[in-house]
């Protein structure tokens, strides 16, 4: 499955992000290019659930932040081991599976630790200076029955583990057991395995073994039988010659003593960025993801860092970065669909790149409806003509231009609803001053930009009429000072646009040297402007406070 790419709008979408978005979607589906999903990175307001609901359509996916994280390049359902696992079960998974990592876990998947192909390496290297070691084996009697598929005569304690020390009974009769009390290894704790030789299983017997095992799958000799029973000694029958058996037994000692406690863990949310500068001085095979309890959900290696990050995007109606969904920098960004300035990052690869001097980017999506030869079904038809309405004033903005009036004229007939009501319908869907609370509104339809070495912000507000504005002027321009001190702004401005009369009124708050050189009638001093016949933040508002920032730049007043 293919990962999916997300057509998202700006932050604090406006109804122009949001259509656009569920529009493009729709088009990118009836072209095949199926996993493509409408995305949002903010709240819905008033207007936006009035065309919604209009046109019977259900908010796009939110998607708050897509900042690569642990869990994108994780990997899941993990080849595991149990605690309590013997090193041949080990080995027999790493073989299976192909994998040099293995997370060791107990019954409810807490993580005890992992172990890798180099720690069991390790255990099984002769070491002949230390022979007492090389025939330890921490196990059961019924591990060892596991491991060698053994057919049982008989068996003692067979679930107790313990420290075993196994040795092959090939020596002379005479020296038996010698070797045992030279190591200091007691008979209780030895496992003697042996072929045929009836003297060495009945001296084994008589020393009192833990475990005899009797290789190549021979017979025991009745007399044999009995007398282990009757001493409550272990015997079994390996299928397997006494070397092989010998190497299998040592290999069902269980992987406790092995395993490395002490992981390096990582957390599923954790920041790509974060990790790969942690994991880069770190020498370990893989890093094992838990959640709080310390469960298990995944592993990664340093070679998944390198792989490519499986979220894509598709950004409509903004083209710069510090307007788009947090994260975006550091994926993939397959297109832009916008109408704004150009303020857009270098791209690592090339990417479709539509930007045309229209009103809305819902005129940009539904033209290339027209030229791909697809009609739009009538909700589609309506929410971009809603998109072009909200974004243009129903084309009464001066940013609106013949592309956008031939086109809403063309979904005007597909939507089955006239541009007149559907008008109507956005622009009396409630008052986002009333609605919201102060320091939302001045975040609505907020955007930051960046000119001339600083950052400043326009937020924007359509009411019907600005009673609402002045009964609420006191909380807005205290929530804008909160939102200038909070983002660290040059200069945050709000801009209240009267949809009835054309013209807006401009709250600042910021560098008193720009202010000054606002050309417009302070109906507040050094607060509150009157912008007659302004209502374009992209093509009337951000033009006057970049021209004021390049006078002030040339005049190197600008304060940083």
């Amino acid at each position: 499955m293919s990962a999916p790419t997300y057509i998202i709008g700006h932050r604090n979408p406006d109804a122009d992000s949001i259509c656009s978005a569920i529009a493009y979607a729709d088009l990118k589906h009836r072209l095949g290019q199926t996993d493509c999903a409408a995305a949002r990175c903010g709240n819905s307001n008033a207007r936006i659930d009035a065309i919604l609901q209009q046109f019977g359509l259900p908010l796009p996916l939110f998607l708050g932040d897509v900042t690569p994280r642990v869990k994108d390049i994780m990997i899941t359902g993990v080849v595991k081991a149990r605690a309590g696992a013997t090193c041949f079960e080990a080995l027999e998974l790493i073989d299976d599976h192909d994998v040099r990592f293995l997370p060791v876990v107990d019954e409810e998947d807490v993580l005890q630790g992992y172990l890798s192909v180099f720690q069991l390496g390790e255990f099984f290297i002769p070491r002949p200076r230390e022979p007492r070691e090389m025939r330890r084996v921490h196990t059961s009697v019924a591990a060892i029955v596991r491991a060698l598929q053994a057919r049982v005569l008989h068996l003692a304690n067979g679930d107790e583990v313990e420290d075993l020390f196994v040795r092959v009974g090939a020596m002379d009769i005479r020296s038996f057991g010698r070797v045992s009390e030279k190591e200091g290894i007691p008979p209780e704790r030895s496992i003697i395995v042996v072929g045929d030789r009836t003297d060495i299983q009945k001296k084994s017997i008589d020393l009192g073994v833990k475990l005899l095992v009797i290789t190549g799958g021979l017979e025991v000799d009745a007399d044999v039988e009995e007398t282990a029973r009757s001493k409550d000694i272990g015997l079994i029958i390996s299928p397997f010659d006494s070397a092989t058996t010998a190497w299998i037994i040592r290999a069902a000692s269980t992987v406790d003593r092995l395993i490395e406690r002490s992981p390096v863990t990582m957390r599923p949310d954790m920041r790509l960025a974060d990790v790969r500068r942690r994991a880069g001085a770190l020498n370990v095979p893989a890093f094992p993801v838990v959640d709080e309890n310390k469960r298990l959900l995944g592993i990664f290696t340093k070679t998944d860092l390198l792989k490519p990050v499986p979220t894509n995007l598709i950004l409509v109606d903004h083209n710069e970065l510090s307007q788009a969904v947090p994260g975006a920098a550091e994926v993939n960004i397959l297109e832009i669909v916008d109408h704004h300035r150009l303020g857009n990052q270098p791209t690592q690869q090339p990417i479709l790149f539509l930007n045309e001097p229209v009103g809305s980017t819902c005129t940009i999506v539904a033209d290339l409806f027209r030229r791909h030869g697809e009609t739009p079904a009538p909700a589609i038809a309506g929410v971009m003509m809603a998109g072009i309405i909200s974004d243009t004033l129903h084309l009464n903005s001066p940013t609106a231009t013949d592309k956008d009036r031939q086109l809403l004229s063309w979904l005007e007939g597909l939507a089955g609803v006239s541009s007149e009501k559907l008008a109507h319908v956005i622009f009396s869907s409630g008052s986002v001053i009333i609605d919201l609370e102060p320091d939302k509104v001045v975040r609505s339809d907020f955007k930051v930009y960046e000119e001339f070495g600083v950052r400043f912000s326009i937020s924007q507000v359509e009411e019907l009429g600005f009673s609402n504005f002045w009964d609420h002027a006191d909380e807005l321009l205290a929530a804008l000072r909160r939102l200038h001190q909070s983002e660290r702004l040059w200069l945050a401005a709000l801009l209240i646009t009267d949809i009835n009369t054309q013209n807006s009124l401009l709250v600042t708050v910021g560098d008193p040297e720009f202010i000054d050189q606002i050309p417009y009638p302070a109906v507040r001093k050094n607060e509150i402007f009157d912008l007659p016949g302004i209502v374009s933040r992209k093509k009337q508002v951000v033009p006057f406070i970049t021209g004021i920032l390049r006078t002030l730049e040339q005049g190197s007043t600008v304060r940083r």
